[in-house]
């Protein structure tokens, strides 16, 4: 009888296409396990099976217990696995990145420690966030200014919106219950956004650390890419909550987050957003986060040339593989 380490692993051409995989699949209070080359989710109602190779993300919420074979064959199929809160709202860990290729954390270096490259990518998350407005010519500081006005502009609009009286952002860290209602939920709802962000930047393989409008923290590009949809989806979201009542905000706030979530696609939008970001010219093309096996040699003037041969010019013994 073979074992799970005699088997060989799959091949980036053996394997289902990212694109033609399930986007993530949800478990929780369940046990995962493995059968053949499927994973198996067994709970009181029975065991199910799923086949790994058709799984982009495993997300698995509170209650889940996971074997070692079933991680075994979840990283031969290449399939990503994210410790995540109930319905997927918070984010812990993850196993490792959805995608083989490093084309997308590269052009996130370059862009980043090129500092007229970051401006501009500071500037392109402007826009994005605010399309009626022009920020070509802004400086970091007026990038700043300007947003923080149209940051208090919306809670000023979604309070006359929705009827709560608005006196201000005030959070504590560490104090939650501290605020008042609206605070609360708006709280709530971006801790609920870094959380979500969080998993797609690491799906994708790009460093949560590099940013281009925060700096200095393990999570700089995470609250970069969070803050992207918060005056679309979170403070309105926020003060919708409140105004409907104001208890339990937080747990509510999160429900109500998780549903907008999936009524718009948000994490489908969030991908292809931070793809338009980083490397525009193959923002459409397959070529960026796909499955294929690529690996080059960096050599001069920018130049990618091939690995595993020896450089150094024919021998009689043949190339220098191990």
């Amino acid at each position: 009888m073979s074992t799970v380490s005699q088997r060989r692993a799959l091949t980036p051409r053996q394997l289902t296409r990212t694109g033609e995989r399930l986007s993530f699949v949800y478990l929780e209070r369940c046990t995962v396990h493995r059968d053949a080359n499927a994973i198996t989710a067994q709970d009181a109602e029975g065991t199910t099976h799923i086949p790994s190779a058709t799984i982009g993300t495993l997300l698995l919420g509170p209650g889940t217990r996971v074997t070692h074979q079933a991680m075994s064959v979840l990283g031969e199929t290449g399939a990503a696995v994210c410790w995540v809160g109930e319905h997927g709202v918070r984010y812990y860990a993850s196993g490792r990145a959805l995608s083989r290729s490093a084309a997308l954390v590269e052009a996130q270096a370059r862009q980043w420690a090129n500092p007229r490259n970051r401006l501009a990518v500071a500037r392109a998350m402007y826009r994005l966030r605010f399309p009626d407005e022009d920020p070509t010519g802004l400086t970091r500081q007026e990038l700043l200014g300007h947003e923080g006005k149209r940051v208090k502009d919306c809670y000023r609009a979604e309070a006359a919106r929705t009827g709560v009286r608005w006196r201000g952002r005030r959070y504590v860290p560490g104090d939650f219950s501290g605020g008042d209602a609206v605070n609360q939920a708006i709280t709530a709802a971006a801790q609920c956004m870094y959380g979500i962000a969080h998993a797609v930047v690491t799906s994708l393989g790009c460093s949560p650390a590099l940013g281009f409008i925060h700096s200095g923290h393990e999570l700089s590009f995470v609250l970069d890419v969070a803050d992207l949809y918060k005056t679309e989806i979170g403070i309105p979201l926020a003060f919708d909550v409140a105004a409907q009542d104001e208890e339990d905000t937080g747990p509510r706030t999160r429900r109500a987050l998780r549903d907008r979530i999936n009524e718009t696609s948000l994490l489908n939008r969030c991908v292809d957003d931070i793809k338009q970001l980083l490397l525009p010219e193959a923002a459409d093309s397959t070529g960026v986060g796909d499955d294929r096996d690529v690996v080059t040699l960096q050599s001069d003037h920018g130049r990618q040339v091939a690995s595993g041969i020896n450089h150094d010019g024919p021998e009689d013994y043949g190339d220098d593989l191990w």
